[in-house]
């Protein structure tokens, strides 16, 4: 098979980057075992302060594993977490969180542990290609919101007093929302196709479980709308009396 001439100085080009990178990772491998646990958190510190946390991971992970009951045990845990977060890896960052918390429950800053299983979790939540190119996610799955939401929750209900709270119940605000806006997804969905009782189910949900989002007048007007197809009088009428006490300038209202 030949090649394009144009483009085999380009594969020439990948593959000898990607030996580099390999045989630079091996490198990096040997130097750490060769490090004491000072000298190792040190480079893991230095890699930090440069915001090259994958290379920072790499050697925490590695005195992690050399040190497990050193006293820079603790600190080196919490700067996995971190490290593994602002690289992206979700999956490692929680399993770290979990195992710190299961081993630590009593340690001073378990609270900061729960905050970042809060913010990991609704790191998996995002994504950013969907965000860039403007297209609404309120209809995708939301378990790790509600896992995030769960752990900002206990965060502030353990550690009422934490330096992470008052963050952490901005984040739930925008987490309920978020929440909503998915099952005032879900009740357009069934409505396109009719479902009727299904749609006001899910609207009469952000009513009883959502009231103070910001999609509680759509809920309501879900509900209207789908009970007076239903011919459900009293139910229908009972939601309109609650939109126009609520939202008064609704279309919905004649």
């Amino acid at each position: 098979m030949k090649i394009n001439r144009c483009i085999a100085p380009l594969m020439i080009s990948v593959i000898l980057s990607v030996a580099g990178c390999s045989s630079s990772s091996k490198e990096d491998q040997v130097m750490n075992a060769n490090l004491g646990a000072q000298a190792l958190y040190d480079k893991a510190r230095e890699s930090m302060a440069n915001g090259n946390f994958a290379a920072a991971a790499d050697s925490l992970s590695a005195l992690d594993s050399r040190f497990p009951f050193g006293p820079l045990s603790h600190q080196v845990q919490l700067d996995l977490v971190y490290s593994y977060y602002k690289s992206g890896k979700i999956d490692q960052t929680l399993a770290t969180i979990d195992r710190f918390i299961r081993l630590n429950p009593n340690h001073a800053d378990v609270d900061y542990a729960f905050y970042m299983r809060g913010l990991t979790n609704m790191e998996a939540d995002n994504n950013l290609f969907q965000e860039l190119v403007g297209i609404d996610t309120t209809d995708r799955d939301p378990s790790k919101s509600k896992q995030a939401f769960d752990d900002f929750r206990r965060l502030i209900q353990q550690y009422p007093d934490s330096k992470y709270a008052a963050d952490a119940r901005q984040r739930m605000v925008f987490i309920k929302n978020r929440l909503a806006s998915y099952e005032i997804s879900i009740a357009r969905f069934y409505m396109r196709r009719e479902a009727f009782i299904a749609a006001a189910n899910r609207g009469r949900y952000v009513l009883e479980y959502y009231p103070d989002s910001d999609q509680l007048q759509q809920a309501l007007e879900i509900m209207v709308e789908c009970y007076d197809q239903l011919e459900l009088t009293e139910l229908r009428d009972n939601a309109m009396k609650t939109l126009k006490l609520n939202f008064p300038d609704s279309q919905f209202i004649s």
